[in-house]
């Protein structure tokens, strides 16, 4: 009887840690919708012949269900806010035991970063619904900062106990469930905030793109290699932070010497009709919805003639899932101001 109930009380007390390390995670429903996308992708039937990688530079411009009603494409954006390049590779290394697509779309913009971008509120949006993988342990290992420590990405009350304080009502409506904010990993965004200036193009002591981030590249395209996937590199169509000359000569360089495709949609913006003035809703960072419709359109040409992608709108199981998020997409588009 008294083992029986020290058992009970040692059951009872790690229920209580477990129901409390989930109340005082931040819950990214309602309010840091940014930090639902990595959860979402594991809801999804995996059965996506493109997936897009990178930063805010993605899921904030290309919009999957425009790639399906253009062209039929099954498509996923695994993108986060700053999301480093070598957190695209372990992304990407994980994505790959769920499904393996034809195609990797990774936006080149994070190649400029270097270990001063680490940041734990960045991580954080990351890795905190990340399912737990060698992938994850070795990304958490890769992008802590300096006063950071593991031990609180495994139980996160050692990081937010501070939250008991100002815990609110998304807290708890937010606790056994979750809000699905994206489509296939794009978050809409419907403001419109035109562009005006960026601060003054700076010369640079050094344009050369770090070793690391070359490293992690390499490790990117040879991963694509070892899977038969075809790998494309895009710079997104963001006016700032500026891309200098001397960064597209290099990304130039290494799609060449590997001989991979790439594909500078900002110097595209013309083609693509982009009006920075309506098209973006901070200015000219990021697309908004009408941007990134545009964006998304163009691309599905390239993809469609160039990469010999199925048209899945022929396939009745894919197109009645498809079909539902369309409506939903659109019913979303029309009825909230997101």
């Amino acid at each position: 009887m008294k083992y029986t109930k020290s058992i009970l009380i040692i059951i009872i007390f790690i229920l209580l840690f477990c129901l409390l390390n989930q109340l005082v995670k931040p819950k990214y429903s309602e309010t840091l919708r940014e930090g639902s996308l990595t959860r979402e992708y594991y809801k999804e039937t995996k059965n996506h012949e493109v997936i897009f990688l990178g930063d805010c530079e993605v899921y904030a411009n290309f919009s999957p269900m425009v790639l399906y009603e253009e062209a039929g494409i099954t498509s996923y954006v695994r993108g986060n806010s700053q999301q480093l390049i070598n957190q695209s590779y372990y992304i990407l290394k994980e994505t790959l035991k769920y499904e393996i697509p034809k195609v990797v779309v990774f936006n080149v913009n994070s190649m400029r970063e270097d270990e001063n971008q680490k940041n734990e509120a960045y991580n954080r949006l990351i890795l905190d619904d990340m399912k737990w993988s060698q992938e994850k342990i070795n990304l958490i290992n890769t992008s802590m900062t300096s006063e950071e420590n593991f031990l609180s990405y495994i139980f996160p009350i050692l990081r937010y106990h501070s939250r008991f304080s100002k815990l609110t009502s998304e807290d708890f409506t937010y606790l056994f469930k979750n809000k699905t904010n994206s489509f296939n990993g794009f978050l809409v965004n419907k403001n419109i905030k035109p562009y005006t200036s960026f601060p003054t193009k700076k010369t640079l002591a050094n344009y050369t793109f770090k070793s690391e981030n070359y490293e992690y590249l390499q490790k990117i395209t040879d991963l694509c290699k070892e899977n038969n996937i075809k790998l494309i590199l895009i710079k997104a169509p963001s006016l700032y932070p500026y891309w200098y000359d001397e960064y597209e000569e290099q990304i130039k360089d290494f799609a060449l010497k590997n001989n991979i495709n790439y594909y500078n949609l900002l110097d595209m913006k013309d083609l693509i009709g982009l009006d920075y003035q309506t098209d973006t809703y901070d200015g000219g960072l990021h697309l908004n919805l009408y941007g990134a419709t545009k964006l998304s359109k163009y691309f599905a040409n390239i993809l469609k003639e160039n990469y010999n992608l199925t048209d899945y709108r022929n396939n009745k199981e894919v197109s009645n899932i498809y079909n539902q998020k369309l409506k939903d997409y659109n019913k979303l588009i029309k009825e909230v101001n997101l």
